[in-house]
Formats: structure tokens, sequence, C-alpha cells
């Protein structure tokens, strides 16, 4: 008999726990390998957790509704082998495929695997699960852990729970429904305070340092607008957004990576009217042959895999003083999420997609990642990252690196502009689609010779599109 430990697996980057939405098993079942276990839910995703053994559940360590930080043991599997614990399936994927680079020496996977410890805030809010209890069923309606877990943290009784109204299936009451009426809650509750004309100023009641430290490290959902005043950090009727704790992970994420990556952006503009004007009149043929919708981007992402094959140096880590060249070319979308946070899908093995294999495969994580539908293992893993900052009219940009990469390219609005073309007969001037490409790059080990030159070829790619090939 072996026994093996079930460990809360990572799900992707910066996410250090997970709240436990029910366990699919119980102690004394057996399971099969890759059988589903438990169910869990984090700011971004919801995943199932799956067995790495065939077994009996010998123990179950936390309970429904439990946060738990990554890597943490869950559960204990007894086995009928005496082998030896099997490693993580996300370990061992990764094994599988070795990196290639530039040096003898393999970096160590512990230093790979690093993950920061939790903040102070971060803490403080899973000792605040648990306050009062909520059943998963009140009347006809259905709560899920993560809605319940929101609600204790933020005072809801029963009664004021069912008012809530869902937009879920069956009605049910999502973690959305549930934020947008705290925020409304919260927005009626709270006034601004003004100034009275002759008179002195309206005094208003604030908290304690102690409360208002408490108050910020409990677990707010999605930005409320809280009018209140603070000695020495606001004026009467100032507005104060507290963050919510994804829009902290993600704030944590960015500032890190400024501070691990010497950032420098290059910018280049391209013309990209042949492959406007063949996507334009492909496109309606496209979809009918396919059902997917071609949009410009799986274009853009084409052009970004035949530079990355010709400088194969910009698809590559930092470890340990070690540059890291990646096989497998994993290209990371930016993705804006309905509720305004951004989230960075990928597409794995890009490199291998056709044109037809890149748009599904795009439509369906953006699609995915906006709904707060992707898997654990489809936010992770990226070697390069894309932001199309055009779709939101912005015309150039400088991203920040998406750690552990080294590089990201955002692409601006494509906007008809007048320009000069050189003739055999002399300079004419034509009305052509031009963009600006924007490149953030890490000058710890990509100098802007070699920076510069790999954006133009991303401009030389989408300039000398083949506007003649079949779909």
């Amino acid at each position: 008999m072996a026994i093996v430990e079930l460990v809360m697996p990572r799900m992707g980057e910066s996410i250090i726990e997970a709240t436990i939405i029910e366990w699919t098993k119980k102690e004394g079942e057996f399971v099969e390998i890759d059988e589903t276990v438990l169910e869990v839910a984090t700011d971004k995703i919801d995943s199932e957790v799956p067995s790495p053994v065939s077994g009996k559940i010998k123990k179950i360590l936390f309970q429904k509704d439990d946060v738990v930080a990554v890597d943490k043991v869950i559960a204990l599997i007894e086995t009928d082998s005496e082998d030896p614990q099997p490693e993580s399936p996300i370990i061992k994927e990764e094994e599988s495929k070795p990196a290639q680079q530039d040096v003898i020496e393999q970096p160590s996977r512990a230093i790979m695997d690093t993950k920061p410890d939790p903040t102070p805030a971060q803490a403080k809010f899973s000792k605040t699960i648990g306050i009062q209890k909520i059943p998963s069923t009140i009347g006809d309606k259905f709560y899920s852990p993560l809605v319940r877990n929101i609600a204790r943290a933020e005072g809801l009784s029963l009664e004021e729970l069912q008012n809530v109204e869902g937009t879920g299936a069956e009605g049910r009451v999502t973690k959305f429904d549930l934020l947008n009426y705290l925020e409304q809650r919260k927005f009626r509750s709270v006034r601004p305070a003004v100034a009275q004309p002759d008179r002195e100023r309206t005094s208003v009641s604030m908290p304690s340092e102690k409360e208002f430290e408490s108050h910020s490290a409990r677990h707010v959902p999605n930005e409320i607008n809280t009018i209140v005043e603070k000695p020495g950090f606001s004026s009467v009727g100032d507005e104060i957004i507290e963050l919510s704790r994804m829009r902290q992970i993600i704030a944590q994420h960015m500032t890190q990576s400024l501070a691990t990556s010497a950032h420098v952006t290059s910018f280049v503009e391209a013309d990209a009217t042949r492959l406007v004007n063949w996507r334009n009149r492909m496109k309606e043929s496209f979809q009918r042959k396919y059902g997917e919708k071609l949009t410009f981007s799986p274009l853009f992402v084409e052009a970004v895999l035949q530079a990355l094959r010709d400088y194969p140096r910009l698809n590559a880590s930092i470890v340990d003083n070690h540059l890291v060249i990646k096989k497998d070319l994993n290209i990371g979308v930016a993705t804006a999420m309905d509720n305004g946070n951004l989230i960075v899908p990928v597409i794995k093995d890009a490199g291998q997609m056709n044109l037809l294999g890149l748009t599904k495969h795009f439509n369906d994580i953006t699609t995915r990642a906006r709904k707060n539908q992707l898997r654990p293992e489809e936010i992770s893993g990226g070697t390069f990252t894309i932001s199309n900052i055009g779709t939101f009219g912005n015309i150039m940009g400088t991203p920040i690196i998406n750690q552990p990469e080294l590089a990201v390219l955002a692409l601006g609005a494509i906007k008809k502009k007048p320009i000069i073309q050189e003739t055999s007969e002399g300079d004419i001037i034509a009305i052509r689609h031009m963009m600006f490409l924007s490149l953030s790059f890490d000058h710890r080990v990509i100098d802007g010779y070699k920076g510069g030159t790999f954006l133009n070829r991303i401009a030389y790619y989408i300039e000398n599109f083949d506007s003649n090939r079949p779909i």
C-alpha cells in the first residue's frame, strides 16, 4: 500500500488559493485515475481537480467552502501500488517537452515554480470566510459556494440574499449578480458629504485606522463606488474605490513585472492594406465554409509566429541567469472580461496551426474568457503575448511584459491615411490602411537592435501579406 497526497493545483498566474465548491468523492470511496475528486473556484475560473492515481480516498483534509492555498495537501489517496508518489501532471507535461536553450545546465525547477507568499490582505480575506452560515439552498434558489462566501464576507442576511435577482441558468444567482447588487447597495447607502454655505463644513463619522484597514483587507466585489472620508487620505466628497481582489492581483503582477524586467518599447508603422483587403474580401466565404468569424487577430498572430521562427530568442524566458528558449510557440491573447478586468488565455502550440486552426482557437478562448469559463491550463504556459489595443480605438501603447516572457506586442487601430508612395513614374499620394505596432521587450537580454529588427520583421510579414492566398 502507498499513500498519495492530492494537492490543490496551480491554476494560472498569480492565483494563490481556491475555494472548494464540492467534493464529488467521499472518504472510503474508490476513485479512478483522472476521475474528478472535487470542484474548486477562484476569482478567475471554476475547475475540476482530477485524481493523479487510482485508489481509495483515505482522508479528506478540507471541507466544502474552505479556502485553500495552492500546493496544499487537500486529501490522501490509498493505492495498491508501492511506487513512489507520482509528480504533478503539469510538471510531467513540461518535462516531456524539454526546452531548447543556449546554455548547458538546465535551470532548477524549484526556481521556476516559486510562487509569492500571500499578502496580508489575502490572508485576512481567508479568515473572514465562515462568519455566518448560509445554506446552499434557500427556498427554490441554489447558491454556489463562491456566492455564499462573498455574501458572508459582506454580511448579507438570508432575506437580503433572497432578494438578489439571478441571471444564471434557472434563475441562479451568479457571482456577478451579487457583485452588482452590492455595488448598488453601497452606492445607495452612502451619500457624499456636501459643504454647507455660510456655516461650518458638515462633519463625517470616520472609521478608526484599525477598522479602515480591516475593511480594506476584506474581499470586496467589483470596484464599488463608495464615498467615505479618512483623515490624511481624502477630502470631503472624494470618491474612494476599493479595488476588487482580482484587481489587486493584477496590480501586483504588473508592478512585479516592471520590477523584474528592464522595459523598453519600440514602435513601427505598418501598411496593412493587403491584409485588410484580403480579409474583407474573404470573411463571408470563410464563415460560410468553416462556420467561424474571421477577424484580423488570427492574421496578426500568423505574422508574429513567422517572426518568432526567425527570432527564436524572443520566444524565451530568463530563469536563474539562464536563457531558456522555448520549443513551443504558445501565444497569449490579452482579453478584457465583462467585469472590466484583464485575462490572458493562451493558444497552445500555435506554431503547429493553420489559419483555420488559429481562428477556431482564438474565437473559442476569447469568448470563454469573457464569460469566465476558462480552464486553469488555458491561462498559463504562454511564451509570447499579443494585446490588440486597437479594439478600443487606441493607435499605440506601451504594454507591460507578461512574466516570465520576454516581450509583448500591442496592435494599434487600423486607420486610413494618405501615404506617399514611390512609383516608376514618380511619387504619388495613396490612401492606405496603416497601423502602429508597439513592442515592449526585456532589455536585460534583448538589445535595441534585436528588439527593433524583430518588430520590423512582424511589420514586414503584415505588409507583404499574400493577397492571392486561398481560404
